[in-house]
């Protein structure tokens, strides 16, 4: 059950991202990181009882020993909710990125639906986007954003 909460507190802002990218609310809301921190709720709900563990298995990094916390249903649930966070990290600065470099959004929606599955693959393809487009305002902030 807590492992689906990681990705449930993380989908609304997935779906402004994806679906509803121009909407006025869509930037002020993803401007603030603490959007990504949401899933980081479940990753200390089982980091903490855990905490000895999950210390050994980081510290010295085994695969043997990492095998076996992740092999837990509180490893496994603890590791899902941190790249939970990451990937909505990530998609939120790709997400700002396409908009200072105008990249329309039928062209990042799926990129960004695909860095939710598969998040390096949707990185690289992201960055190919990126590098391809060459208009970059020299004088873009997130808070840019909200004055449009």
């Amino acid at each position: 059950m807590m492992f689906d909460w990681a990705f449930y507190l993380a989908a609304p802002f997935w779906a402004l991202l994806i679906l509803a990218p121009r909407w006025a609310w869509t930037p002020r809301i993803m401007t603030s990181p603490w959007v990504c921190l949401l899933p980081l709720v479940v990753y200390f709900a089982n980091a903490l009882p855990h905490f000895a563990e999950l210390w050994r298995a980081v510290s010295r990094p085994d695969l043997p020993v990492l095998q076996t916390f992740l092999g837990r249903p509180y490893g496994a649930t603890l590791i899902w909710a941190h790249l939970v966070c990451f990937d909505l990290f990530l998609g939120r600065w790709m997400y700002f990125q396409a908009r200072e470099r105008q990249i329309r959004s039928l062209i990042v929606s799926p990129v960004l639906l695909l860095t939710i599955f598969l998040s390096p693959v949707g990185l690289i393809v992201f960055l190919a986007i990126r590098s391809a487009r060459c208009a970059v305002p020299r004088t873009f902030t997130p808070d840019a954003l909200l004055r449009r």
